[in-house]
């Protein structure tokens, strides 16, 4: 098989073969393959699209070119929840606890955050001590003793994923939904669990700007983890505008508690209800999405959900303590507020715009080696639709720099007021 037969197959629009796949693959973990044939074929996939078929063989063949947690010794339905990542979005974060309080284990492989937005693990590491490089061994025991571990990759998970990303990056090849697609899955699958819910974003924060590209790229992955046995099914969700009140990594950790109290903001906690319900059925533990709601928020309620996460902080090194005293974590040395400009309706708060303000301040990544500031970021007060009067502070800039006026210029240049609102929906689709 020659690799300049593979990219001809798929420049002139012809499905590639499972063999097909599978030698690309492999030339590219090898080295066999030169970069500039991988770059072809990834053009010509992003430009000729691929077949369901095909985007699950490619995502399984980037799974099994590296190494593959087996977490069947852990008893029950393993699930896990994966995110296309948004500004202020931790769901994760009170999500897993709640799923754990009701006895489903929860595997979570995580990531970090680079650009506008921190990861999962950055926001957990704003926890004095929390550790979140675990052995594959002690993973699976924390998840066998309280059914619940938040850990970033262990092992060689899917090298052709990072070989071809890297490509993919530099070729402007990165927004190609098989591609996002393949990655995605091939890391998840080979994470062990048995059933996935997937958090697909849309609008001004997401990767996927569009409804139209969301439902494509929602499609495509609950199609590969179908295709490969996973049970699988995606919820599309609207990141117009900042999820919850909070952004940058100890305050969105403050905003998790509060959610795990019955004291978040009413969007995330719906969005974390509506995911976790989803979750609860997979795992046959409810036979019904409404009975699947009122059991997560019973462990709300009875405070088995808080106590779950503080069990886990403690499980990976963490002080449990800030789940009583938030303060525990790092706190910026200035608060700044923001106040309105006029009187009116918020009418439009440009999510990606707002949390590049927060990586300014130090609370995100511009490359992978910068450090974090865990302590600054921004707490919103105003949200789309609130009315606000002029001078009344529409948000809080938490800094460790006393000069914020390149901030504050980029978030008036983001925020608007205006005499009505268009109503924002925050789910917009589910895809099964």
């Amino acid at each position: 098989m020659r690799m300049v037969d593979v990219i001809d197959h798929k420049r002139n629009g012809s499905d590639l073969t499972n063999e097909e796949i599978k030698f690309f693959v492999d030339g590219v973990v090898d080295g066999s393959i030169p970069d500039y044939q991988t770059s072809a074929l990834l053009m010509a996939i992003y430009f000729n699209g691929m077949a369901d078929g095909e985007q699950a063989e490619l995502a399984m063949q980037m799974l099994k070119s590296g190494d593959q947690l087996d977490l069947s010794d852990i008893p029950g339905i393993k699930v896990d929840k994966h995110s296309t990542g948004g500004v202020g979005d931790k769901t994760s974060i009170p999500l897993a606890p709640m799923i754990a309080a009701l006895g489903i284990p929860i595997p979570m492989i995580s990531g970090r955050g680079l650009g506008h937005t921190g990861g999962t693990l950055d926001k957990l590491e704003a926890i004095p001590g929390f550790n979140v490089e675990l052995t594959e061994d002690q993973f699976k025991q924390q998840v066998k003793d309280i059914k619940l571990a938040i850990v970033g990759a262990t092992g060689n998970i899917a090298p052709a994923d990072k070989k071809i990303y890297a490509l993919r990056d530099v070729t402007d090849t990165v927004d190609s939904i098989p591609l996002i697609a393949g990655s995605i899955m091939s890391k998840k699958i080979a994470s062990g669990t048995d059933a996935l819910v997937l958090d697909v974003k849309t609008g001004s924060g997401a990767f996927m700007k569009s409804g139209d590209q969301a439902r494509d790229l929602a499609k495509a992955l609950v199609s590969i983890g179908q295709n490969t046995g996973m049970d699988c099914m995606a919820v599309i969700s609207d990141m117009n505008q900042p999820l919850g009140n909070m952004i940058g990594n100890a305050l969105e950790i403050q905003e998790s508690i509060s959610i795990l109290k019955g004291e978040g903001p009413a969007d995330i906690t719906d969005l974390v209800l509506t995911l976790g319900s989803q979750m609860v059925a997979l795992a046959k533990k409810a036979k019904t999405l409404a009975e699947a709601r009122a059991m997560l928020q019973a462990v709300i309620d009875n405070g088995k959900a808080l106590e779950s996460f503080r069990q886990m902080i403690v499980a990976q090194g963490g002080n449990g303590d800030v789940v009583d005293d938030p303060m525990l974590m790092p706190q910026a040395q200035f608060k700044i507020d923001l106040p309105a400009k006029a009187d009116g309706v918020v009418a439009k708060m440009t999510a990606d715009e707002l949390g590049i303000a927060s990586m300014l301040l130090g609370g995100g990544r511009q490359t992978k080696d910068d450090d974090l500031d865990y302590a600054v970021g921004l707490e919103l007060h105003k949200k789309v639709g609130d009315p606000v009067k002029a001078g009344e502070s529409l948000l809080t800039i938490y800094s460790n720099r006393e000069s914020v006026d390149d901030i504050k210029t980029l978030l008036y240049d983001n925020i608007e007021i205006a005499d009505h609102a268009e109503p924002i929906k925050l789910i917009h689709e589910i895809i099964k």
